[in-house]
């Protein structure tokens, strides 16, 4: 991969040295993270999307779960210590992260928010999350992201 494909995520890790390995595809912003974990020839367990929410005391929220769940937004609530969460709309996405929907990394938004992965990935050697780029993921350990994203793990998806 040439250096001017690296995205801000991309950067965060090395700059950090961080190790990782990032993979491109062709992406079609409509794809299912299932049928992107297939790309990837990777169990669905493994791989993660973020999603960014707004509490109802207008603090924004990342969550970053495996691609087949669904965010349980009480659950998330009550991790992140709010009476409500939604998901924030898409046409937010961009001005408020600075990434575009399917694109979304937990690192390198505009603005740090508070961030949760979902708990089964403390059970992972590595995952996959996205670079910040439609068609770009990068595979690392959890403990390693740690080192450049403060995040706390919590158990936020549907049963």
């Amino acid at each position: 991969m040439k250096n001017n494909d690296k995205t801000n995520a991309m950067r965060i890790l090395e700059r950090a040295k961080i190790p990782y390995e990032s993979f491109s595809y062709e992406q079609d912003p409509s794809m299912s993270g299932a049928e992107i974990a297939g790309i990837l020839h990777e169990d669905v367990a493994t791989v993660f999307k973020t999603l960014v929410t707004r509490a109802k005391s207008g603090q924004h929220y990342v969550f970053v779960i495996p691609v087949a769940s669904e965010l349980d937004l009480k659950k998330a609530a009550k991790a992140a210590g709010e009476k409500s969460i939604s998901m924030l709309k898409q046409k937010e996405l961009l001005p408020t992260t600075g990434y575009v929907h399917g694109g979304c990394s937990p690192l390198g938004m505009k603005k740090v928010f508070p961030t949760f992965i979902h708990s089964s990935a403390q059970d992972l050697d590595t995952f996959y999350v996205s670079a910040g780029k439609l068609g770009k993921q990068v595979c690392l350990s959890p403990e390693d992201l740690k080192r450049a994203l403060d995040f706390t793990y919590a158990d936020v998806t549907t049963d």
